[in-house]
Parts: C-alpha cells; structure tokens; sequence
C-alpha cells in the first residue's frame, strides 16, 4: 500500500463553520484504519483548496472521492478544472447521472496518477448509511417493520441528477422491502417534505435527509416546514408528532459514521488497496445493537 494517498473533496462554507466536519471526521476514521500512507481533504469554500490539494500530497498515486450528493456542475466541471486534471472528459465516466464509478487521469504539473471518482451520494453503499442513520435516530438496529422512511433531497429544475440520486436510493430500500413503505420526497418539487404526514400511512415515519452536512436546510428549513417546531431555535422533539404520526427526523445523512465506508468503498473500486479496512470501518461505525 506504500505511495497511495486518499483525497476527500467537499463543498465546505464560509457561513457555517460546521459544514466541514463530517469530512473531517470521516477522513480522521479512515486514516485510523491505515489503508492508505496520506489521507488529505480540501475544500470548494475552505481552506485547503482544491487546487493546491494535490500539491500537498507526497504520493504518486492519489484517489480523489467527492463528498457531494450527486453527478453535477462541481462533480463534472469545478473538481476537474481546480486539481488541473486536463484530459478530464465526463464522458469517462460512462453515467447515467447516477453511475458514475472512476476515471484515471495524469496531473501532468505535479506529476501524479489521479483515480477520479464519482460522487458518494450515488454509490450504491449510500444506501446502507440511509438506512444505518434511521437505525441510528431510533435506537433500533432492527428498524423497519411499521415504519414509513422518506428519504429527503433538495430537488431542483437545475440539476435533474439531484433527483435522480435521492430517487435511486429509495428505490432500493423500498425493493429490500424492510420498511412498509418508502418515498423519496423534496424540498423544492413534488412530493414535497412539506406533507410528510400525509403521505404515509405509517404511524412512524423515519425522515432522512440525503445531505452532506447539517446547515441551513436540515437544521432551519426542514424541521418548520415538517411541523415538527415552529421556530427551529426552540427545538424539537424526536419523535414528534405531527397529524397524527410520530416523525423521526434524522438530520443529514451525512454525519453517519459509516459515510466513512462509502468513501473506502469508492477508493476500492478505483483501484486502492484498503485491505480489511471497509470491514474495520464497518464495525466500528455499526449501531449501538439491543444487546449493547
């Protein structure tokens, strides 16, 4: 494993000071579990940034995993441009909008083989950490039978792979039939969160934003315009009831500790060696079991 470094890539905030600590964390996991000799992050509104990221790494070998929900304008055109991967083609990934796996590329001015892959929110082992974090909000490892899940995303006429990744995972858990029933609802289209409440017919609904990081949306915005508070400064409880159900609001997905495996995950199907690590992260991510 000698010369391979892992590069974290995230949006981060000048507004929120606390939009870049998942990616911390999760790096901070991943480098414990040793599967790779540097493990960096940067950032699009902090410090590090992308474009020097590269220069600070000493491996020659590198694999970028962006922390962003869906394939899109930094995913395809701002990542790229800033680490000067310059034979970057977006049609090297071969995507559907939400297939995106790895390209490998040449960063000619630091000379470094950079593995470029898709973003977190669309692998297929995001759909395990949806369903870790309403494991995680209930208390139950088991959750499932009874319970309604919505699986949250922002929605938008700008990017209609935003959907796409929010709809996916829903699909999935919804075939997996552990939960009686799921739906992929949104912010600014229809199904919106809005109507939680009465779209299911559950009398618990698990809610689950599929966000980096907690901030102005699934802090502020969601919990009002679920009913859950009406002022979200005061709080609220979870569960709460609103119409009738009790609401399990999660937050955003993207504080789970198992986002660590995603981002291995992601790495591995690009080529790195990480050993045992996706089995450590795993276990020492998993919820805390009836048993415990």
């Amino acid at each position: 494993m000698t010369g391979q470094a892992l590069l974290v890539v995230a949006h981060g905030s000048h507004l929120n000071p606390e939009s870049s600590t998942p990616t911390y964390r999760h790096a901070d996991t991943i480098r414990d579990s040793g599967a790779f000799d540097e493990v960096v992050t940067a950032f699009w509104k902090e410090e590090p940034s992308f474009r020097e990221a590269l220069r600070t790494i000493d491996a020659e070998e590198v694999y970028v995993v962006p922390m962003f929900v869906s394939e899109g304008y930094f995913t395809e055109q701002v990542i790229p441009r800033e680490l000067r991967l310059e034979e970057w083609d977006v049609e090297e990934w071969d995507s559907d909008g939400t297939s995106a796996s790895h390209a490998t590329l040449r960063a000619t001015d630091v000379e470094k083989t950079v593995h470029y892959c898709g973003p977190v929110g669309t692998h297929d082992a995001m759909t395990d950490v949806i369903v870790r974090r309403a494991e995680t909000v209930t208390g139950d490892p088991d959750v499932g039978e009874g319970f309604g899940l919505a699986v949250v995303g922002h929605g938008t006429e700008r990017n209609a792979n935003s959907a796409k990744a929010i709809q996916y995972h829903a699909d999935r858990i919804e075939a997996s039939g552990r939960f009686d029933e799921v739906m992929a609802v949104f912010m600014d289209e229809d199904p919106e969160v809005d109507d939680v409440a009465t779209l299911f017919s559950t009398d618990d609904i698990v809610v689950v934003p599929l966000f980096i990081a907690d901030g102005f949306h699934t802090q502020e915005d969601i919990p009002e315009d679920m009913g859950l508070t009406d002022d979200y400064r005061e709080g609220y409880d979870v569960p709460a009831e609103v119409g009738g159900r009790r609401i399990w609001y999660a937050g955003a997905v993207g504080t789970e500790p198992l986002m660590a495996d995603v981002v291995l995950e992601r790495a591995a199907e690009a080529g790195a060696d990480v050993g045992e690590a996706i089995e450590r992260v795993r276990e020492r991510t998993r919820v805390a079991s009836a048993d415990d």
